[in-house]
């Protein structure tokens, strides 16, 4: 458990409106359903408002429309987002029980004197930098991992162990990209030539903004010609494939085991759920929500929620089904009209 804070400190580093007692102490954060007498806890989702009365929670995160309610049972910090303002104070708790060990090169690591190593940057042992890197200011670069020759890694950046940067791929500032990741494996590119394949070298690599996080075992392949580009404030879970020179909007998140296929354009502040598939060489507009295990078959010009599952079979039936299901709501409205003849 961490060393106990006070509530009033709680309130000095991120804000809200106290009610109750500031000199409470807290030595956890936790959910409604498991707090104790030194758990600060939140309520976001009016589903579990139920557990609000009966929470053993020192203090708990709630909306203006739930004030009164926590307020009878104990502290209450009142906000507007409570999960915001949690997100936050995960940040602000982590700070406090995980400090960064000093900036320090190990001896262990190999760094071509070729790279280019900013100020107060952090290698771990046996990671390989290669000649022509760039290493920007205060990032860190975990066991095992390899940046390869000419690739850049964007101040504040942080690669958890065992990261593949490839040569010529560049990552942004303040990203963080988790243990297994691979950055700039080649695109699936090949031509057929008399029932064998000859490989398409993929000339382009992967540009990736600032405020990325990228999940474990994630893979971005290098564009083909152009670059594979993810944008700013993007977000991937983990086991995602990410396609040679698909093109991510900003704010972009994607849920684990989600895959994209090459060419395709995903615009900005879209959603894409767990395990979805889109084609290669699709567009996808702003702000368009794709749900879990659905597959996208066409571009999608309009935002809004798209949703689809059906199972497969040979593709001649599965198209004749496809364009039936279709037409399955204009077919009823056609029997209903019937029925009421009949």
């Amino acid at each position: 458990m961490a060393q106990p804070v006070s509530l009033a400190e709680v309130i000095a580093a991120l804000g809200g409106d106290l009610l109750g007692d500031a000199e409470i102490r807290i030595g956890r954060i936790g959910p409604l359903a498991e707090a104790d007498a030194q758990t600060l806890s939140f309520l976001s989702n009016p589903r579990y408002q139920s557990q609000l009365a009966t929470s053993g929670a020192a203090c708990v995160i709630v909306a203006p429309a739930f004030a009164e309610t926590a307020a009878t049972r104990g502290a209450a910090i009142v906000t507007p987002d409570p999960y915001l303002y949690f997100a936050r104070l995960t940040q602000w708790w982590a700070a406090r029980v995980r400090p960064q060990a000093a900036a320090r090169i190990h001896p262990a690591a190999v760094i071509d004197p070729a790279a280019v190593i900013g100020e107060g940057v952090d290698i771990g042992p046996l990671a390989v930098i290669e000649a022509g890197a760039r290493i920007g200011d205060g990032a860190r670069i975990g066991a095992h991992c390899v940046v390869e020759r000419n690739a850049s890694v964007g101040a504040g950046t942080r690669l958890a162990p065992r990261v593949t940067l490839g040569f010529d791929c560049r990552i942004g500032e303040r990203c963080i990209v988790h243990s297994g990741v691979v950055i700039g494996a080649d695109g699936f590119g090949f031509a057929p030539d008399k029932g064998t394949w000859v490989k398409i070298e993929q000339l382009g690599a992967v540009a990736i903004g600032n405020d990325v996080e990228i999940g474990a075992n994630t893979c971005i392949d290098r564009g083909a010609l152009d670059d594979t580009v993810i944008e700013d404030g993007v977000k991937l879970d983990n086991q995602i494939q990410i396609g040679h020179n698909v093109r991510i909007g900003a704010h972009t998140a994607m849920a684990g085991c989600s895959a994209i296929a090459g060419s395709t354009t995903i615009g900005k502040h879209c959603t894409i759920g767990g395990a979805a598939m889109i084609i290669g060489h699709l567009t996808l507009a702003d702000n368009v929500h794709i749900s879990m295990g659905t597959a996208i078959t066409r571009s999608i010009a309009k935002p809004g929620q798209y949703s689809g599952v059906f199972p497969f079979d040979d593709n001649a039936s599965w198209e004749k089904n496809a364009a039936t299901l279709r037409q399955l709501h204009a077919l009823r409205e056609r029997i209903r009209a019937l029925e009421r003849k009949a």
